[in-house]
């Protein structure tokens, strides 16, 4: 049996940005990077759905 793989959220990044991009099929991505593309629709969904977060400001009340 073999060992499950666990990449790391900067590859899942990288592969999900790719998908997103939709310059090559799920097909050939996974092809590329040896991942199933159930695994990167996963991925693309969850960059996708997650995209707004780093873009919120966070409002701090200023204290003077």
């Amino acid at each position: 049996m073999r060992k499950r793989k666990n990449h790391s959220p900067n590859f899942k990044a990288k592969v999900a940005l790719e998908a997103i991009r939709e310059e090559m099929t799920l097909a050939d991505l996974s092809k590329k990077y040896g991942v199933h593309p159930t695994q990167i629709g996963t991925c693309k969904r969850a960059a996708i759905e997650n995209m707004e977060q780093p873009l919120r400001a966070e409002v701090r009340p200023q204290s003077r």
